[in-house]
C-alpha cells in the first residue's frame, strides 16, 4: 500500500488521540528513516529519544532475533538471566540499591508514587502523603502520572484528578521549601523539563532539591525517563551535579527501541517493596531486557558514545544560537548533549511539516518549542545536514 492509502486506514481504524505528521515510516537504519515511496529522512526526533542508537541498531537488532529463539516471556513467577543482568548493570551504572522493571516511562512513575507512599506508611506516617511535583513537568499518560504532571491540560476532562500532589515552580527551591508540610512525603522532578520545552534548570537546583529533602525527611526522586541513558552527555542528568536521588524512572533510551522502563530505589526506601506490594505481568520480560542489555553496554564500553553526545550536541547548540541571531522569530535556544529545545515566538507546527517536506524529522512540543533529540551516535555529516534544512526552512518563515 501507499502512504495515502494506509493513513485513510489509519484514520479509519485508530483511535485519534495523536496529531500525526502526514509520514508513513516503514523501514529505518541509524539516522535515516524511509516511507513506502522510497524517500529517506533524517530522523532528529529518534522516536521521541527513544532510539537512542540509532533505528535498527544490528547488535539490537541480533540480542532480539537471537533472544527470540530462546525466551521471548516467562512471566515473573520465575527468573530470567536477561532482567538479572540488566539490573545489575543498571546498579553499577546509578546507585546501591534495587529495580524494579516495567512497560514503559509512565508504568515507572506509578512505581515511584506508590513506593514513596508506601515507604511512609511502613515507616508509621501515613499521614505522609503528599508529593511535591513542578509546574509544566511531564511524568506520562496513567492516572497517577498525569495527576503528578503540573499541567493543567492534560488535567482537563479528567477532573477529578487524583489528590495528594502540590505544584509548585520548577527552579524555584524557595517554593518548594515553603511547600513543604507535614505531610509532605517526596519531591518528584525532571533534571531537564523535556515536553514543557527542554527547560535548562539553574546549576545549583537538583543539589539544592537534595539538601532540603535530607533536612526534612523526605524522598527525592527524579524522572530521567527522557534525560537518561546518555541523552544529556553523562549516563544520567542528576550525576554532572554530584548528589543521587533515592529512586530514579528511566524508560525510553532504555531499550533503544523496545518498550522497557525501570525504576531504582535506594535499599532503605525499595525494602518497602515486599511480596505482593507491586507487579507487572511483562515487566523485564527476557525480549525487552536484552535489548536493554545491548544499550547499557554499549553505553559504559567506553567514552565514545557519550563523548559524541557531548562533541556534536556542543557544536549544534552553538549553530542554531547563530542561526537564532539572524531570524527574528527565534526566541532562545537551550539544552544540554543532544536534547534541544528552540523557542520561538510563532507557531512551530508549520516549521515542522515543511521540515517534513525536506526530509528533516523533528518535533514541536508546548505549541511553540521545536525539539531535537537524534541518536546519540549521529554523524558531523547528518549534524551538517540538520542544519541546512533547518536553515533553509527557516528563510521561508522569515518576514511572515
Amino acid at each position: 500500500m501507499n502512504s495515502d492509502e494506509l493513513m485513510s486506514l489509519s484514520n479509519q481504524y485508530i483511535m485519534g488521540t495523536y496529531n500525526r505528521s502526514p509520514l508513513v515510516i516503514m523501514k529505518g537504519a541509524g539516522s535515516k528513516v524511509v516511507d513506502p515511496e522510497g524517500k529517506e529522512y533524517l530522523d532528529f526526533i529518534s522516536g521521541i529519544a527513544v532510539n537512542s542508537l540509532g533505528h535498527c541498531y544490528p547488535p539490537i537488532a541480533a540480542a532480539l532475533q537471537e533472544q527470540s529463539r530462546r525466551l521471548i516471556h516467562a512471566s515473573n513467577l520465575y527468573y530470567s538471566e536477561p532482567q538479572i543482568l540488566l539490573a545489575k548493570k543498571l546498579i553499577e551504572m546509578t546507585f546501591d540499591g534495587k529495580v524494579f522493571f516495567c512497560n514503559s516511562g509512565a508504568e515507572a512513575i506509578e512505581a515511584a508514587l506508590k513506593l514513596v507512599r508506601k515507604y511512609f506508611t511502613t515507616e508509621g506516617k501515613p499521614e505522609r502523603y503528599e508529593i511535591i511535583t513542578m509546574d509544566g513537568s511531564f511524568h506520562g499518560r496513567t492516572y497517577g502520572a498525569m495527576s503528578a504532571s503540573a499541567q493543567e491540560k492534560l488535567h482537563k476532562g479528567y477532573e477529578p484528578i487524583l489528590p495528594g500532589f502540590v505544584y509548585v515552580n520548577y527552579n524555584d527551591l524557595d517554593a518548594v521549601e515553603k511547600a513543604i508540610s507535614s505531610k509532605t512525603a517526596g519531591i518528584l522532578a525532571e533534571p531537564m523539563q523535556g515536553e514543557r520545552g527542554v527547560v535548562v534548570p539553574s546549576p545549583h537546583y537538583l543539589k539544592g532539591l537534595r539538601e532540603l529533602a535530607d533536612r526534612h525527611g523526605l524522598v527525592l526522586v527524579f524522572d530521567e525517563i527522557q534525560t537518561g541513558l546518555g541523552r544529556t552527555g553523562s549516563l544520567f542528568a542528576y550525576q554532572a551535579s554530584g548528589i543521587t536521588p533515592d529512586i530514579l524512572t528511566v524508560a525510553k533510551g532504555l531499550g533503544g527501541g523496545v518498550p522497557i522502563g525501570a525504576m531504582i530505589a535506594k535499599n532503605h526506601i525499595n525494602k518497602a517493596f515486599s511480596f505482593g506490594s507491586h507487579g507487572s505481568t511483562f515487566g523485564g520480560n527476557p525480549l525487552a531486557c536484552s535489548a536493554g542489555l545491548v544499550v547499557v553496554e554499549t553505553l559504559t564500553a567506553d567514552d565514545v558514545l557519550l563523548e559524541n553526545t557531548r562533541r556534536l550536541g556542543g557544536w549544534i547548540l552553538g549553530k542554531l544560537k547563530e542561526i537564532q541571531s539572524r531570524f527574528s522569530f527565534i526566541k532562545e535556544v537551550r539544552g544540554k548533549g543532544l536534547l534541544i529545545g528552540m523557542e520561538l515566538l510563532i507557531d512551530g507546527r508549520p516549521i515542522v511539516l515543511k521540515c517534513l517536506e525536506k526530509g528533516l524529522l523533528i518535533n514541536c512540543t508546548s505549541d511553540r518549542v521545536l525539539r531535537f533529540a537524534p541518536p546519540l551516535n549521529i554523524t558531523s555529516d547528518d549534524a551538517d545536514a540538520f542544519i541546512k534544512i533547518l536553515e533553509t526552512v527557516f528563510k521561508e518563515f522569515e518576514g511572515k
